[in-house]
């Protein structure tokens, strides 16, 4: 039972950080049609962000749990502000253009981001601090659960609860669910919709920021690469889930973390991803739009 509890524990934390970057692809989708590939990329600079002021503030001084969520906030400001540039470099200049067209521009952008990164840090994987300590009171659940994978799962519940009360109750929300209704119908409206895509932009990839700041402090070391692997997978729980759908998203990463730590834990580590797009494949082929995703209807 416990070998069981430390498995679905694992799998929830895979499935939180997943959720955090699928929100950012489904958040996108939904409106603009387009899939962000380089949205793994601001995971990465936000976690490589959080190493470059957690190293600072550590020879200033600073107790671990400041430099979190120091970290974590320098981590969200600068992530945001490349997600708001791509968008307006890389993007905005093809919104008319062809589907096919942005899209070879975010495959583009990512190759151009993960050689950025390398050249001007390392291709070597570089050692992460541990910035979560062990909380007191979970010194009974420490072969089953760390502090870290605790932290990261209410980051993860907080994180897809205050953005569900955004998009619900807000007025930049509200104008972010009327543009991916009709984006047409949305500007003759009076919506600002060019702010509206930044803005869904900037908030994917502050999410995906705070996701890699924490996997990254409870894993304890980073690389350039990191954010191509977690970008796949983050976009296969997204299309998993129903992409477009915030809620879809969770769930398709949530299901995704799980079957994974399952497969290593009852199978085998070699296995996990075989069994996460076996999974992927199944859903789409009897429900294509993914669990929590719904049919398009054609207009004539």
């Amino acid at each position: 039972m416990d070998y069981f509890l430390e498995l679905f524990l694992g799998g929830l934390t895979r499935g939180s950080i997943y959720a955090l970057i699928a929100l950012g692809y489904t958040m996108v989708y939904g409106i603009i049609e387009l899939i962000n590939f380089a949205h793994g990329e601001i995971y990465m600079i936000g976690a490589f962000t959080g190493l470059i002021v957690a190293g600072l503030l550590t020879m200033l001084g600073f107790p671990g749990i400041s430099i979190l969520a120091i970290a974590v906030v320098c981590a969200i400001i600068w992530a945001a502000a490349y997600g708001y540039t791509i968008e307006k470099v890389a993007y905005k200049p093809l919104r008319g253009a062809q589907r096919l067209s942005p899209l070879i521009s975010a495959i583009g952008m990512s190759i151009f981001l993960q050689n950025y990164v390398m050249l001007s840090q390392t291709s070597d994987f570089l050692p992460f601090p541990e910035l979560i300590p062990e909380f007191g009171f979970m010194e009974g659940l420490g072969s089953i659960m760390s502090s870290s994978e605790l932290v990261i799962i209410l980051a993860t519940v907080a994180a897809c609860i205050g953005l569900t009360l955004f998009i619900k109750f807000t007025k930049l929300g509200k104008a972010m669910r009327a543009t991916a209704q009709n984006r047409k119908m949305a500007m003759l409206v009076g919506i600002n919709v060019d702010m509206v895509i930044s803005a869904t932009f900037v908030i994917g990839s502050s999410l995906a920021a705070v996701g890699g700041v924490l996997i990254a402090s409870h894993i304890g070391q980073i690389n350039y690469f990191i954010g191509f692997i977690a970008g796949i997978k983050a976009f296969t729980a997204a299309v998993l889930g129903g992409i477009g759908s915030i809620p879809g998203a969770m769930l398709g990463a949530l299901v995704l973390g799980l079957t994974e730590a399952f497969a290593t834990g009852y199978v085998s580590s070699d296995y996990e991803d075989v069994f996460a797009f076996c999974l992927l494949v199944l859903i789409l082929i009897f429900r294509p739009s993914g669990i929590m995703g719904k049919e398009k209807t054609q207009k004539v």
